[in-house]
């Protein structure tokens, strides 16, 4: 056998270290540059791909048209067979070549597999006794595929006995031969990016890469090659109904427009062909290892492999996107793999846990916003450099092309936290005194009920003292990234700087709720719900942080939060409800259960008529703000 990964019958994988000179170096070199994501990571980012295209599905989605399942004469349409009946003796030929349309039959150097007498439905025979035939030879790489052109394979299957030639009429049938073909080489785009030290100039970048970024660009298209294919035939006899086939089956299915029965399927399985096994394609190599399986196919299995190789209708979303996808189901693949089975059982079910709660904090995180009137104890300042830290994670993943899915769930979230800023301000437009005469003026002012509490106070004083933490630690960490990190200009070298050190320090912007929560001796403002959800989250994320290889910054990270949501618990357990205590506004929770008693509430009982220390406003106080 020659180099590559295994493929076992029916197109399942198993994984062989494939070794090809300076190609394989070259990959590897790549892939430690840029490293995959972990299955953790992957199984969230998957569901979250989901419900995105699942809402844009059901958003656009219109009534499409049924399928006409009716002949010319309005007559309906009978199920049809499989030209091939079970059992048929069938010749398999395959041809290479770099022609799409192949009718070159007399080339033998084209030739590249010809196996005789097998039978469809046979799942006994073959080396290992699973039905399945393989076969591996080095093929000659012509000129043109050198340099970037393209190679085909083509497959034709016939009943034993018939040749795939159409020119030779007395051995060839068309209902007897089922052809398909596809382009071998898999073209992939390579970036470079442009980085150097902006003090001195130098880069660590190999100078061949720097080379042919100036030659082709930023973003170089390249050939590349995997070594192994499995060719499945699919067992199937089903009396399919032509313009019933439920898709992406009817994507495959090929019936004949005269007896309007189907050809067999015959499917190109590379599902197991992993994204680090392709190698680049170039003047330097002379053969390409190949190796070929033919094996058959259950339906069932066949519709699993064929929903998971079709691509999503939405072009709109760029080819990032779909080579995104390619490097994330590799991860799913390698796990699936490699994995054991019942840590790979939890991780999907704590990964759909996970999900839920992120919509949940969501969701109670907009109602808390929603329907709060009162900004006692609530840190505002919080929510603007909230609104800082979405707006330079969004231009930071803008400047370094991260995927489509991504920009758009920062890109909602910066937008949410700007609707927090109306929520916590008034925010109105000065049609009197108008910019250059012209547009509105946009004016912010704290709402009453922050400027008139001692919360601005605290609040002014957490920052104050916030920022003789942060700005000594955010000049020394300028001068690290500026010293001794590469970057594209001065634009990317702020991008970066603010994003490193948020992803850093960013935990230290929770500590001034902390110091009002202190300052108030109550913690009853707070949004309780929405910060059990993120702490359950957290403590998921310790959890697999911990169990699967992750940074040690990503681990650092979680147990920080960790230890900020157990200061807020500390708080709110010696912060206890106080029905003696008087509030802001001059009253107590006796005071206003003995009013409610005295007022013939006798249906409320006096620990219900208990409130917490710091209370709400009354509804004319509500409309006043």
């Amino acid at each position: 056998s020659g180099p590559g990964q295994q493929v076992s019958s029916n197109g399942t994988a198993v994984s062989e270290r494939t070794a090809v000179s300076e190609q394989a170096a070259e990959t590897q070199q790549q892939n430690r540059q840029q490293p995959p994501p972990n299955a953790w990571q992957v199984f969230k980012g998957i569901l979250f791909r989901i419900f995105f295209i699942w809402a844009i599905s059901s958003w656009f989605r219109r009534g499409s048209a049924p399928q006409d399942q009716t002949n010319l004469n309005g007559t309906p349409r009978a199920p049809s067979r499989n030209l091939f009946p079970k059992d048929t003796l069938m010749d398999l030929h395959v041809f290479i070549s770099e022609k799409e349309h192949f009718t070159d039959f007399n080339a033998t150097s084209e030739l590249f597999w010809e196996q005789r007498d097998l039978v469809f439905g046979d799942w006994a025979s073959g080396e290992n006794g699973d039905g399945c035939y393989q076969h591996y030879d080095d093929i000659s790489i012509p000129d043109s595929v050198q340099h970037n052109g393209s190679l085909y394979i083509h497959v034709f299957l016939t009943k034993s006995g018939f040749h795939p030639d159409p020119s030779q009429k007395a051995l060839y049938r068309r209902l007897a031969t089922v052809h398909t073909t596809r382009m071998l080489n898999k073209y992939k785009r390579r970036r470079f990016l442009k980085t150097k030290n902006l003090l001195t100039g130098e880069t660590e970048a190999d100078p061949e890469m720097i080379k042919r970024a100036e030659d082709f660009g930023p973003i170089e298209v390249i050939s590349h090659w995997h070594p192994n294919l499995t060719i499945n035939i699919v067992d199937d006899h089903t009396p399919w109904v032509k313009g019933s086939v439920p898709p992406p089956l009817d994507q495959y299915m090929k019936f004949d427009a005269v007896s309007g029965d189907y050809f067999p399927i015959v499917y190109f399985n590379d599902y197991w062909n992993l994204q680090k096994d392709y190698f680049p394609i170039n003047e330097t190599l002379e053969k390409l290892p190949f190796r070929i399986s033919f094996c058959p196919l259950s339906l069932w299995r066949w519709q699993l492999y064929a929903a998971q190789s079709s691509k999503s209708p939405w072009n709109f979303l760029g080819e990032d996107l779909y080579e995104q996808s390619d490097e994330e189901q590799d991860s799913v693949k390698v796990a699936l793999l490699e994995t054991n089975p019942y840590l790979l059982a939890l991780t999907i079910a704590v990964s759909i846990v996970h999900s839920i709660f992120e919509f949940l904090a969501f969701k109670n995180d907009i109602q808390f916003w929603n329907s709060r009137q009162s900004l006692e104890g609530l840190s505002v300042r919080s929510v603007f450099f909230g609104v800082f830290q979405s707006l330079v994670v969004l231009l930071y993943i803008l400047d370094n092309e991260t995927n489509f899915v991504v920009q758009v769930s920062v890109f909602i979230g910066l937008l949410i936290d700007f609707w927090k800023i109306t929520k916590v301000t008034d925010v109105r437009l000065d049609r009197e005194n108008k910019v250059a005469g012209i547009f509105p003026r946009l004016t912010v002012k704290d709402k009453s009920t922050y400027v008139k509490s001692s919360t601005k106070v605290y609040d002014d004083m957490a920052f104050r003292y916030l920022s003789w933490i942060l700005f000594p630690l955010l000049g020394c960490y300028a001068v690290y990234s500026l010293l001794y990190m590469e970057h594209k200009g001065w634009y990317s070298w702020v991008l970066s700087m603010l994003y490193g050190f948020l992803l850093t320090f960013g935990f230290i912007t929770m500590t001034p709720q902390l110091f009002i929560n202190y300052k108030l001796k109550s913690v009853a403002h707070l949004p309780w719900r929405m910060l059990t959800y993120k702490a359950l989250n957290t403590f998921i994320d310790d959890l697999f942080a911990f169990v699967i290889k992750m940074p040690m910054m990503y681990r650092i990270g979680c147990l920080r939060d960790d230890v900020v949501f157990f200061i807020y618990l500390y708080q709110r357990w010696i912060y206890r409800v106080d029905p003696t205590r008087m509030n802001e506004f001059g009253t107590s929770g006796e005071d206003h259960s003995s009013q409610m008693l005295h007022n013939g509430n006798s249906s409320i009982t006096a620990t219900e008529g208990t409130l917490p220390a710091i209370t709400e406003k009354s509804a004319q106080d509500k409309k006043v703000d």
